[in-house]
């Protein structure tokens, strides 16, 4: 049963490998200096701006920000989830990757038997294609189709044989396991009669793998003119057709490197295209292109090409896939659709033009989602009349809400501005109040208060009048120009962070982390959090570090702190007196807190609730640790 993973497994598997041997094998990889570089995998760009450091076991790409140890990698490149990149890369080093059984997985149902039910069912299916003298009518067929024996392995392609329980009897050999068949939809038990029997018979069959490489469905296409042209296997517990698109897998294999990926309609066409070249395109499994299918596609790359018949039907798909897509266009996405002729589809028109043609028939006649939105929208409206125009703005309304706010969606309205002649920001106001739940009961909530700089308190003077000041100006700041770090510095918890990352021993010198929690720096808090963990698992690596936090805002900024090229070996005098400053912040910033609060409190107190002699007193006591502040601060400025 699939469990989790034990971090010790994964501390340990991260010290077994070399960074370098790992990206090298997927880029060439140039020694400059002490560390490697490389033109990014992740982006488009002439010079190389990715590094690899050996030392940190880490790359970074100062071009894109990239970054990550092998692990990252592995997943970014290869385009695989957590659990499959372990496996990856524990199989180079011959690891059996171990399984935790939590509480919570315990509860969850197994369901590797029937991962090996359909594995057994696609060997069986291979079998009757290459062996059973019944296939030679499938062999024509894809002969026909022009599918050579490579693409038939790649896409695992195998032939149902002509009968009722064919697979029944090789597979089906006990009531539990023909319940199993029938869970994954591979038996079909009649309600009334209860007679089982074979789904698939007389029938090309293309298995569906998931993510992982497991296959999970079956699609099975006739050889003759019975209904239906294409069957597919119903939902079961391993396999949601909603979310599964076929040949993603397949592409992602194919491709190191994907920068689009082909929507298609059917399973032959996904074949057609790998078999001439063309291996990054992808199709739903007899539903329309859903949400989920997008949000895993746009995951995997930036460009999605839809490609469908020119007919009413083909342009209803592509209108569903564009409803789909719009909550997911974010900004640097791309969503273009292909119509073809009337009569063809992928499979027939690439062996009547080609592969180069194809490319440029995708290139010079898809329409970018925006083109195609208004397209569709204008159709049948005088845009030169004014009801036109605001028909379209109505019309548009719904599409353009569903857009996520950023650029693409102001690109939009500015288009929609132009189309209609109104303005801009006015089209933007009257979308938003429309779209707008409209409800007499409803009521907009009040910020919650926050501490600010600009927070009003009370400040004594000689004369013990009030006068209010902003928490800058109580502290001395008020004259002090803001200036925004430059990207080349860092604070000094985040130096102390880098320091240890360059030695995780550093942490066992340690006695006291008590006096570095400095509440309001989250690089402090950090530092106090890795020293914590250091102190508990002293043999953990830096990237072991980094890794337990993947995928997290902290480990987002462990991976910035140990991009700055501060050398790759810790100052241990260095680190100590960072610590030693650290401390000495932490209690100033304390004592001001305490007086701050006391100020607060003092401010708050009515008269009535103290004698003058000591409210006399207190500001007198007040005063002198104000003072006392103030002359340290001078003291700080001489030095």
């Amino acid at each position: 049963m699939a469990g989790r993973i034990p971090q010790h497994f994964i501390d340990d598997l991260l010290a077994r490998l070399d960074i370098v041997d790992i990206i090298d094998s997927r880029i060439k990889l140039k020694k400059t200096g002490r560390n490697y570089s490389a033109c990014c995998p992740f982006h488009k760009e002439k010079t190389p701006s990715f590094t690899v450091s050996p030392d940190k076991q880490f790359y970074y790409c100062f071009g894109c920000g990239a970054s990550g140890n092998a692990l990252g990698f592995v997943m970014e490149y290869d385009h695989l989830d957590f659990p499959a990149a372990v496996d990856d890369l524990a199989g180079q080093l011959g690891l059996e990757v171990p399984r935790e059984q939590s509480r919570s997985q315990s509860t969850q149902p197994d369901y590797s038997n029937l991962y090996q039910l359909t594995e057994q069912a696609v060997s069986f299916f291979q079998d009757q294609l290459r062996h059973h003298g019944q296939s030679a009518k499938a062999d024509s067929y894809l002969e026909r189709r022009g599918l050579n024996s490579q693409c038939i392995e790649q896409f695992k392609i195998g032939f149902a044989p002509p009968g009722w329980d064919n697979l029944q009897k090789h597979l089906g050999s006990t009531p539990e396991r023909e319940k199993q068949l029938i869970q994954v939809g591979l038996l079909v038990e009649n309600e009334d009669t209860r007679r089982i029997y074979d789904r698939f018979r007389d029938r090309i069959i293309f298995p569906i793998r998931d993510s992982r490489g497991r296959y999970i469905a079956f699609g099975g296409r006739v050889l003759g003119n019975e209904k239906p042209k294409y069957l597919n296997s119903p939902e079961s517990p391993i396999f949601q057709k909603g979310k599964e698109l076929y040949g993603l897998y397949e592409a992602r294999q194919a491709n190191r490197s994907l920068s689009n990926i082909l929507v298609v309609e059917g399973y032959m066409d996904v074949v057609a295209l790998a078999q001439q070249g063309i291996s990054n395109s992808v199709a739903t499994l007899g539903t329309a292109t859903t949400p989920e299918h997008m949000q895993r596609l746009f995951k995997v790359v930036p460009e999605v090409i839809f490609c469908f018949d020119g007919d009413d039907a083909g342009r209803r798909a592509a209108w569903r896939a564009l409803e789909s897509t719009l909550p997911q266009m974010e900004d640097g996405r791309q969503a273009r659709f292909l119509f073809l002729p009337q009569g063809e589809d992928p499979d027939s028109i690439i062996r009547q033009e080609g592969p180069e043609n194809f490319q440029n028939r995708i290139r010079s006649q898809a329409l970018s989602l925006d083109t195609f939105l208004f397209k569709e929208l204008e159709e049948g409206l005088n845009l030169n009349t004014m009801d036109g125009a605001a028909r379209l703005a109505k019309l548009a309304q719904p599409y353009i809400n569903q857009l996520p706010e950023g650029i693409f969606k102001q690109l939009i309205l500015k288009k929609l501005s132009g189309l209609t002649g109104l303005e801009t920001d006015k089209l933007s106001s009257h979308l938003s109040e429309n779209s707008r739940p409209q409800s007499p009961q409803e009521e907009i909530a009040a910020p919650s208060p926050q501490f600010t700089s600009e927070t009003r308190t009370y400040s004594p003077g000689p004369d013990q009048q009030n006068r209010y000041l902003t928490r800058d100006q109580y502290f001395g700041h008020a004259n002090r120009p803001r200036q925004e770090k430059p990207a080349s510095k860092i604070s000094s918890p985040g130096y102390a962070i880098r320091q240890l990352l360059c030695n995780t021993q550093l942490a066992e010198s340690i006695d006291n982390v008590d006096n570095l929690k400095e509440h309001h720096s989250p690089d402090s808090l950090l530092l106090v959090k890795l020293i914590n963990t250091l102190k508990q698992t002293p043999s953990l690596s830096a990237i072991a570090l980094i890794a337990r936090e993947y995928n997290t805002e902290t480990g987002k900024r462990l991976q910035e702190l140990a991009t700055f090229d501060l050398g790759s070996k810790a100052n241990e005098k260095e680190f100590h007196e960072t610590l030693a400053h650290i401390k000495t912040q932490t209690h100033k910033n304390q004592h001001k807190d305490q007086l701050f609060s006391f100020q607060s409190q003092l401010s708050n107190t009515k008269p009535s609730q103290m004698s003058a002699e000591q409210r006399k007193e207190l500001l007198e006591w007040f005063a002198k640790k104000q003072k006392l502040l103030g002359k340290n601060k001078e003291n700080r400025e001489k030095k």
